[in-house]
């Protein structure tokens, strides 16, 4: 796990002091180790190539693990974040094609499987990891991200420079990157609480997409897509799978437990030792479970609160105790919290809602020494967890019904919810959906909505629904609408929670809060292969039983507790509606009626901003509303203030 920059220069030097500034800005990333290297095109005087790394060491801990890591044999420079957990059995295919080695690390596998296989090479690795390699024959950049998104990375392309790099923040540290808000951006996070791929907050910086590979050559940027969640014959699977007789269903769900132990079992794969977050719930006690039966006996780590309304110490004590596991307490009182605030918000890469937990018990268990754990993140999004996978498809239904409604009917219905609106968040939500039937706004991203888009409107008056920005936070949305419409409506709603909520809120959250203490989390439940069969199998075997997400206790073969199993279904989240009207009353008060003056005064409306607190205060909107501003403000006048 590392962190890493890249700079192209053409017609322009590789400014070194650049170069050496943004890779040391990644040294929380990666505090074992750091690198640089500036290259010359053999072919093009004119390009110069910078790259730089920061390593937390987790496999082949000697120095023969240092990136940059070139490949004498083909003159290829490699800078790379992540782990590829099956990289020993892809150098087994290597070594059987004479393809000879010298460290035991698997960037050395990544770069050497390049060389052989080129950009196939992608096909070939189980893992996450984002990487860019320096083509010295083809004279271009080459840079991929891992399929479901695990691992970050960023880009910015102007006349002169390409940048890449694991964070934003360092690209607009570079000093190259105009410190501009990005209106597609902002939308976003309006909408949702966190920036959607590939927009960020800042103009001219986007993300690769999970799944793609970007070439830079010849100052020109081309981007493809290798592998998406959704098969090569969407629908197919499960057609087929929904015809099975019980024998044939009885195979296809032991092929997901077999798959499940095979995740399990290669993200152990680690030459330092590996804890787990454990929160009590199915996801987190399931790879306690399978450690257990492998014979492991890690150590667990979770977050216990005084409150007790917002603990789950009780449940998170009985799967240590199930599993006799090594269990530590993380106990988070309000004043650690405040105390943790401001750093919390510095570590954020991009302004999000979430995340403050991740940061709490990232910084605990990295203090206990522990510098990998696995997380159980992504459960409920492969093995159709939430609510939302009963209730967009209700949803669903009721929209086909009224778009069926005449117009002159739907018309009045829609002015007497809008009218209702201002009373909940929920009634506002099915206004904006009565409004627009079965357009855009799809029941699912209502579903995941924090501001509608009545209320965007209030907050942003000067963002035309009609404007480029307006478009382009819109495309990723259709675009990711447009792949799932394919599916049946549970499996839909798990694609759509893989690559919106979950891709944007939960990995980049987990990425940069764990990382900002030299962490590294894995998450064996979201195997790229493994995620991709559990799509393949018809919706109804996820929700047409008694049991919580029947698949992934099936796998378990009854190893987890019943009282874990049946418990009430409850997030793993702060008590921030108790904060907010107390202790962190002042701080976003003061905030909140000065959003005007700083860098988003231009943008945001500060009376709605303060109508939002008001709207809080007299238990109208959720604590999250105000929450997503004073982040936000927070956040902009730390890292786009002049």
């Amino acid at each position: 796990m590392c962190g890493i920059f890249g700079i192209i220069g053409r017609n322009a030097r590789v400014p070194a002091d650049v170069l050496e500034r943004a890779t040391q800005s990644l040294a929380h990333r990666g505090p074992d180790d750091s690198g640089t290297v500036i290259l010359r095109d053999s072919a093009r005087e004119d390009v110069e190539i910078g790259l730089g790394n920061r390593r937390l060491a987790i496999l082949d801990l000697s120095p023969q693990g240092h990136q940059p890591m070139n490949d004498p044999g083909t003159g290829n420079w490699i800078v790379y974040n992540g782990e590829v957990y099956n990289f020993r059995e892809v150098r087994k295919k290597l070594e059987q094609a004479r393809v000879n080695f010298r460290s035991n690390s698997d960037t050395e596998v990544i770069l050497k499987a390049y060389g052989h296989w080129g950009k196939k090479c992608l096909h070939e690795f189980r893992g996450m990891f984002a990487f860019a390699l320096w083509d010295a024959q083809r004279h271009c950049l080459f840079v991929a991200r891992d399929p479901m998104g695990i691992k970050p990375l960023y880009f910015y392309h102007s006349d002169r420079y390409f940048m890449f790099c694991s964070e934003v923040r360092t690209l607009l540290g570079t000093g190259l990157v105009p410190r501009a808000i990005d209106g597609a951006g902002l939308l976003n996070y309006l909408t949702f609480g966190s920036l959607y791929d590939p927009n960020t907050l800042v103009e001219g910086v986007e993300a690769v997409p999970p799944g793609c590979h970007l070439t830079w050559e010849d100052g020109q940027v081309k981007q493809v897509q290798y592998w998406d969640l959704v098969g090569p014959n969407p629908g197919a699977g499960c057609d087929h799978a929904g015809d099975a007789g019980p024998e044939k269903r009885r195979e296809l769900e032991s092929q997901i437990a077999e798959m499940l132990d095979e995740s399990v079992r290669m993200q152990l794969v680690s030459d330092v030792p590996v804890g787990v977050f454990l929160s009590g719930g199915i996801d987190s006690s399931s790879l306690a479970g399978i450690l257990s039966r492998k014979g492991v006996r890690p150590s667990t780590f979770s977050v216990v609160f005084r409150e007790e309304d917002y603990s789950e110490a009780q449940f998170s004590r009985a799967v240590a105790q199930h599993f006799h596991t090594d269990h530590h307490e993380i106990m988070v009182s309000q004043s650690d919290f405040f105390a943790a605030i401001d750093p919390a918000i510095h570590a954020m890469d991009q302004p999000t809602i979430d995340g403050i937990n991740t940061y709490f018990i990232s910084d605990r268990t990295r203090a206990a020494g522990v510098k990998v754990v696995l997380s159980g993140l992504g459960g409920d999004e492969v093995f159709a967890g939430y609510s939302s996978f009963r209730i967009v498809p209700r949803m669903e239904r009721f929209s086909t019904t009224w778009n069926h409604v005449p117009g002159a009917v739907r018309s009045p219905l829609a002015s007497i919810l809008a009218a209702l609106a201002p009373s909940s968040d929920q009634n506002r939500k099915l206004a904006a959906l009565a409004r627009n039937g079965g357009g855009l706004v799809h029941p699912y991203f209502l579903s995941r909505m924090l501001f509608t888009p009545e209320q965007q409107s209030e907050l942003l008056p000067e963002m035309k629904t009609n404007s480029a920005a307006f478009q382009r936070a819109e495309k990723s949305l259709t675009a990711t609408l447009s792949r799932a419409q394919s599916l049946d409506p549970v499996n839909r709603v798990s694609y759509m929670e893989a690559r919106c909520y979950m891709l944007n809120t939960l990995l980049r959250d987990s990425d940069f809060m764990s990382m900002a203490h030299g962490l590294e989390v894995r998450v064996p439940l979201i195997d790229h292969r493994l995620a991709r069969q559990m799509l393949a199998l018809p919706g109804s075997w996820k929700l047409n039983s008694g049991t919580p997400k029947p698949l992934l206790v099936k796998a378990l073969n009854g190893q987890l507790p019943e009282k874990i199993v049946h418990r009430r279904k409850r997030g793993f989240t702060l008590p921030f509606e108790l904060w907010l009207r107390d202790a962190l009353r002042p701080v976003v008060e003061e905030s909140l009626s000065k959003i005007g003056d700083g860098v988003l005064g231009s943008l945001i409306n500060e009376p709605a901003a303060r109508a939002v607190w008001k709207d809080f205060l007299e238990g109208r909107t959720s604590w999250s509303r105000p929450w997503s501003l004073y982040v936000l403000q927070s956040w902009c006048q730390r890292h786009l203030s002049n």
